[in-house]
């Protein structure tokens, strides 16, 4: 494959990767060989790190966003690796994101996807993704709130690729993975407006 650019080909190639990667519903996974049940029978329903906590297995919570989040590095990686042309490690984070968050496997009803974000920033610039880990924890502290910090983080993430790796492009796609986060958190933003989102450590 040619490296120099980015064919109709090799976006379909490594988009499809990177959402095939991104589709693994880990959290569903883990519960259900761990004999847990099926996580969207819980909670929120959702497949992600912050519901399979409400199972009550910490190890299993913490594998999951490990997991979720080593999906969307790796789709980035493994297409940096085997090609030169800047946009496809784009293409096929973002890809993995959707994949998250709309898994084939699923009936599209994934995760949320902040776990993904952070594996895919990592991956692009990982000062970035350390300073979006410093953001989310400075906030979670603060208001022991996982959604906001979440949201918090996201929508500054565009203004950190500027400003440390002076990435356009990747400020570009990280405001439109912000959007989508925002998009797929509107029941957690609805309930923090209302003050009655869950707490950290709080019941669902």
């Amino acid at each position: 494959m040619d490296p120099a650019s980015a064919s109709f080909f090799s976006i379909v190639l490594f988009g499809a990767l990177g959402y095939l990667l991104g589709s693994i519903p880990f959290g569903l996974l883990l519960t259900k060989s761990a004999g847990l049940g099926d996580v969207r029978d819980i909670g929120s329903g959702n497949i992600g790190a912050t519901n399979v906590l409400r199972t009550g297995n910490k190890g299993i919570a913490a594998g999951t966003l490990l997991l979720d989040g080593l999906k969307g590095t790796f789709a980035v990686l493994i297409t940096a690796a085997l090609t030169e042309a800047p946009l496809l490690p784009l293409i096929a984070g973002l890809a993995a994101f959707l994949g998250h968050c709309f898994p084939v496997w699923l009936n599209f009803k994934g995760g949320k996807g902040v776990a993904t974000f952070f594996g895919v920033t990592f991956a692009w610039a990982w000062p970035v993704g350390l300073l979006c880990v410093v953001t989310w924890a400075a906030v979670a502290a603060l208001t022991r709130y996982s959604s906001l910090a979440a949201l918090v983080t996201v929508a500054v993430s565009p203004l950190y690729y500027i400003i440390l790796s002076n990435g356009t492009t990747n400020a570009v796609i990280a405001a439109l993975l912000a959007a989508l986060v925002f998009w797929r958190h509107s029941e957690n933003i609805d309930r923090l407006i209302k003050g009655k989102e869950s707490k950290i450590g709080g019941k669902s």
